[in-house]
């Protein structure tokens, strides 16, 4: 008998753990160093990807485009119109897993690729999603843009010395009434008579 038995006591049991949404899941066995995630598992999971109303049974051409691209599948060799015309010819929108393994045997002989290469690819992609993000392109052209010191004409007196925005007193002409003309150097250096 236990300890706890023995004196009248219970431990309380341990309390269930959370389940994750499936795509967690995929992406942290994908992150181990022996991948568990099968190909039957990430077909289930790119046929839901961006359909809330999918059971996994099911996958599109353009749910089947964006798993190929994410396991860089698709490339010089293989392309979206390689893979549309294969899928095509199931003359259906949405196909199974066994109608998949077909069209993907169709492909891999047609483009003279290893199938098993390719569903290697495709079974250690990762979980469905963006997962890398490249800094934007424009951030150049918007940091040329944006620098107050290249600014000329009249739109370089809506900034000072530091880039910092001058405000109204930037967009209106201020007539100065000091009785100086303009870009005189030696403002108030004039000793007035005592």
């Amino acid at each position: 008998m236990s300890d706890d038995a023995v004196n009248g006591t219970t431990s309380p049991s341990p309390a269930p753990a959370a389940s994750e949404p499936p795509s967690v899941e995929l992406a942290q066995m994908a992150l181990e160093e022996q991948p568990k995630v099968s190909f039957s598992d990430q077909f289930k999971a790119f046929s839901k990807f961006g359909d809330t109303k999918s059971d996994g049974r099911l996958i599109t051409l353009s749910q089947s485009d964006k798993w190929m691209k994410q396991a860089k599948v698709i490339d010089k060799k293989i392309t979206t119109t390689d893979t549309g015309i294969h899928f095509k010819k199931f003359k259906a929108m949405k196909i199974s897993l066994s109608d998949y393994n077909k069209f993907l045997e169709d492909l891999a002989k047609t483009k003279k690729v290893e199938l098993s290469e390719i569903k290697q690819k495709l079974a250690s992609c990762g979980a469905p999603g963006v997962l890398s993000v490249s800094a934007g392109k424009a951030a150049a052209a918007v940091d040329r843009l944006t620098d107050t010191s290249k600014y000329t004409g009249s739109h370089k007196e809506r900034f000072d010395a530091s880039g910092k925005g001058k405000g109204i007193a930037g967009r209106r002409n201020l007539v100065d009434d000091s009785g100086y003309v303009s870009g005189y150097q030696h403002k108030d250096t004039y000793d007035a008579p005592k």
